[in-house]
């Protein structure tokens, strides 16, 4: 690979890390070709992607950049999952991806340029994606207004019940 080829390959990690808000370094070693490409499509339907990069490549791309708090932990194999939109199902994907292989295994991760370790990473990956949070956050508002109408409700009801009971005692 020449320097031209290089500056390119380093140009095109840095555009994908400046784009993501979520960079996890994975440990891939010994992986066949075809775990690595489940992993790939996994995280593809999670809004992410995987690329297997070089150690000294990551580092010049990383650098000064928003993912700059991992920069020196790139030793041995690496593969870098990034993650473009909602950081939890890349999350989830590598992690489910992590107790399914005995390969595979993540090592650290940075969310918008916080450094994250692997049991960080866990546990991002239990919480509920944005779409969930939302829909809980929408039945919350929601039950406060639902509520505050069957209270008036309840109070009115018994006094046009009993309205009822005397006209019909009248019309009787």
């Amino acid at each position: 690979m020449n320097r031209s080829e290089k500056a390119a390959l380093i140009a095109q990690i840095k555009a994908k890390a400046d784009a993501a808000s979520f960079v996890v370094v994975t440990d891939f070693k010994g992986m066949t070709v075809e775990e690595l490409t489940r992993l790939r499509v996994k995280l593809r339907e999670a809004g992410g992607e995987c690329l297997v990069v070089k150690n000294t490549l990551a580092r010049i791309a990383l650098t000064d950049g928003t993912h700059d708090v991992i920069k020196d932990k790139f030793k041995e194999n690496c593969a870098v999952a990034f993650g473009f939109g909602d950081p939890v199902p890349v999350a989830k994907a590598v992690s489910d991806f992590a107790k399914t292989s005995k390969l595979f295994a993540v090592r650290l991760a940075s969310l918008e340029g916080k450094a994250l370790s692997a049991d960080q990473v866990e546990s991002l990956a239990k919480l509920p994606g944005k779409q969930e949070m939302l829909g809980q956050l929408l039945g919350t508002m929601n039950a406060v207004p639902t509520n505050f109408v069957s209270l008036f409700a309840n109070m009115v009801r018994p006094l046009l019940y009993a309205l009822k009971a005397i006209e019909e005692k009248k019309a009787a």
